[in-house]
């Protein structure tokens, strides 16, 4: 492992706590529902409300989906664990308390390893424990007629005034908590974004950051190398990745320079202004005790059999490096290509689907990880999108066309080009040279219709280079003379007189043997 880079002659120290909101119906001590976007208030009932006699009954899918991270992630499953009360007080925290996982939590230890550049890296977990969340105040609602919240209030408010929204109230979240084992603003993206895959990946969060459903909060300290840690600041709920490195970093330089003018760091919890660049205190920073943690006795502990992780794990989907190195071992794909195309479910599905079709998953992982992921980027799609545009079977056709010298990759884009245009209703650029017969879309059709087809006539081929080297002399001297580039400029002009339909590979052979 290479040594920590360091900032001004500082090491940079960084540990995370990640809220992930579990993919449940219902909420995690009550059967409200959790959608988003409901007007406010109208998702909270009598539980999250705290209302007097209401008890708290566990949701048995937050469990499980808790015990799946903990599998995914090598982690211990606690046979028996604890649910706490945290007690602080917030408007939107109805109860006082909040139920959350204290001594003992369900997932404990457990590492998440990541490729940074060329690096592989890994970062130590602490603990995964399940939590409800709170509600959302909403401040200073002066507009009249406007709206707030995830439905939108009515109007109705004095300027200065705050709203309570209890929708989330409840809400299902599962608090991951990494040792401080990161070393630069680049490796907690990395760690952040390799999370959110796996999350995402086996189906326990649908990793909505502007939703509210990944939020990461960074416990960011800087120090000398080789001395104690130092005093940490708390940057909460980060809801991008960009905002993320944004914030660490201003962070880092803002605690350097408040160490070298030499001021103390205090403990703090800060908020991230994407609008200004900078971090700002929020309050003074907590520790365990000011919560007063104690076992919650409307709850009974969670006991959790090895037949029941057992059942879960037979039940998990296939985990992304277990599924690249089996393609790697299947498919004869290099690591990087199995690393990439199992960067999410929806892309490891189309190669898997378009190599079985084709019979080259080199060739496919190729055109997927080239082509059509710069179409999806170019036109905000992600690859759960992408059947909408080029199917698998499509593809897989186009890969064997090209394979088998029927099109060259210069003609193949232009077949992938107007494929996607006929998806997405460009007809200006789909019939563009097709004609009605390229509506299908089908690739054979507007291989025909545009006159993509090789040229297999090698006599033809040979009449095309006769003339090409005739009427050049200059450029055949200047090759026999050394100059390789010589060479590539007769194999442009050949391809650019046969219209692009000349096989570049023969192109080159037949040149070289007349050039000889």
């Amino acid at each position: 492992m290479s040594a920590a880079k360091l900032v001004q002659g500082y090491e940079v120290v960084i540990g995370f706590e990640t809220h992930a909101q579990l993919s449940t119906q219902s909420k995690i001590f009550s059967r409200a529902p959790t959608a988003f976007g409901a007007e406010p208030n109208t998702q909270a009932c009598a539980v999250d409300l705290a209302l007097p006699g209401t008890l708290p009954v566990m949701n048995l899918g937050a469990v499980e989906r808790a015990i799946e991270l903990g599998l995914a992630l090598g982690s211990h499953i606690a046979e028996r664990s604890i649910f706490a009360r945290k007690n602080y007080f917030y408007p939107d925290l109805p109860k006082g308390y909040q139920i959350s996982q204290f001594e003992i939590p369900v997932v404990q230890g457990g590492e998440v390893s990541f490729m940074l550049g060329d690096e592989k890296k890994t970062v130590r977990l602490v603990r995964a424990h399940l939590e409800e969340d709170a509600g959302k105040s909403l401040h200073d609602l002066g507009f009249g007629e406007g709206g707030f919240g995830e439905g939108g209030f009515g109007g109705g408010f004095s300027k200065g005034q705050t709203g309570i929204d209890l929708n989330r109230a409840g809400t299902p979240l599962l608090e991951i908590v990494t040792e401080p084992d990161m070393r630069s603003s680049d490796e907690a993206v990395a760690y952040a974004k390799k999370l959110h895959e796996i999350v995402t990946w086996i189906g326990i969060c649908d990793g909505n950051m502007q939703e509210g459903s990944f939020r990461c909060d960074a416990n960011v300290s800087v120090r000398k190398p080789g001395a104690a840690l130092g005093t940490r600041r708390e940057i909460k709920n980060l809801n991008s990745f960009k905002f993320m490195q944004q914030a660490i970093d201003y962070e880092v330089r803002w605690q350097i320079e408040e160490i070298e003018e030499g001021r103390d760091i205090q403990q703090a919890t800060v908020l991230f202004n994407p609008d200004t660049g900078e971090t700002r205190a929020m309050r003074s920073k907590e520790d365990a005790a000011d919560y007063r943690y104690f076992p919650d006795p409307d709850l009974p502990p969670l006991v959790i059999g090895r037949d029941w992780v057992e059942r879960v794990r037979s039940e998990m989907v296939e985990l992304p490096w277990v599924m690249a190195a089996r393609f790697c071992a299947d498919y004869g794909l290099p690591e990087y290509d199995a690393a990439t195309l199992t960067q999410s479910m929806a892309m490891a599905a189309y190669f898997e689907e378009t190599a079985k079709a084709c019979g080259h998953p080199k060739l496919a992982s190729n055109w997927i990880m080239g082509e059509v992921s710069r179409r999806l980027n170019a036109d905000g799609l992600d690859f759960a999108q992408v059947e909408q545009r080029v199917s698998a079977g499509q593809l897989a056709t186009l890969v064997m066309r090209i394979n088998d010298n029927i099109i060259s990759n210069s003609a193949a884009r232009q077949v992938f080009e107007g494929l996607w245009a006929l998806a997405s209703n460009d007809v200006t650029v789909a019939l563009t040279g097709v004609g009605a017969v390229g509506m299908v879309g089908e690739v054979d059709a507007i291989i025909e219709a545009k006159g993509l087809r090789q040229m297999n006539d090698s006599s033809a081929l040979e009449a095309i280079i006769d003339e090409v080297l005739t009427a050049n002399a200059k450029n055949v001297e200047e090759f026999k003379a050394g100059n390789a580039k010589a060479f590539n400029a007769l194999v442009g002009m050949a391809m650019k007189a046969s219209k692009g339909k000349a096989n570049p590979a023969q192109v080159n052979e037949l040149l070289k043997k007349k050039l000889d």
